[in-house]
């Protein structure tokens, strides 16, 4: 019997000596699958990570970009007031006793009909000595095409009243004619034909509309 036992032990010897092995083998193989499981999880977990953070990134730029728009379209009580508009032109110095509307430019409109001849009209009659040819003349004028009243030129838009002599060749024909014999302080309007003012060519040229008001004499 002893004998048998000894054949058993001695049989079962090698064969616990493989299975040892093998189950080391299957422990480190479920060792290694374990450890690429963990890595697998880290990795991905780190990629959450990184998604989060770059999300949480965007987020906050994107806040950060509207609170700067809400800044730059609040008003600050630091900020600096607008420019203020350029000031108008300071009204003309008038003559003692003239009409206030001289103060302000006239509109002017066109003529009608067809104009053969200078016409002078009385718009506002000044108190002042009238006007002698040689004089030199301050006036404030507005010139427009007699058939459309398109402005051409205006010393009011030049913020400045003008001064040249009268009755002596110095301007238009319409103006010598038309002026002479004015009181200072009156506003008159001239309807001046194509003869008496820069004739039918040129980039003036045809009938027109004077209203000007003068402002001193001497």
């Amino acid at each position: 019997m002893s004998e048998r036992v000894q054949d058993r032990s001695a049989g079962q010897g090698p064969g616990t000596k493989a299975e040892r092995r093998l189950a080391a083998q299957l422990a480190a193989k479920k060792a290694a699958e374990a450890k690429r499981r963990r890595q697998s999880i880290l990795g991905a977990a780190v990629g959450v990570i990184a998604v989060v953070a770059l999300v949480g990134g965007i987020v906050w730029l994107n806040s950060g970009d509207d609170d700067k728009q809400a800044t730059a379209s609040t008003p600050s009580a630091n900020a600096t007031a607008p420019a203020e508009p350029p000031a108008a032109a300071p009204a003309p110095q008038l003559p003692e006793g003239a009409d206030p509307a001289l103060g302000k430019k006239p509109e002017v409109g066109a003529g009608k009909g067809e104009l053969k001849k200078l016409t002078v009209t009385t718009l506002i009659k000044g108190t002042g000595p009238e006007v002698k040819a040689g004089q030199a003349i301050t006036t404030n004028y507005v010139g427009v095409l007699f058939k459309d009243g398109q402005q051409f030129d205006s010393s009011w838009d030049r913020g400045q009243p003008a001064t040249f002599p009268i009755g002596v060749g110095q301007v238009i024909k319409g103006w010598d004619q038309g002026l002479v014999g004015v009181p200072v302080g009156s506003r008159v309007q001239l309807d001046i034909p194509a003869d008496l003012a820069y004739g039918d060519t040129g980039q003036v040229s045809g009938p027109l509309r004077f209203v000007v008001d003068v402002l001193a004499a001497q």
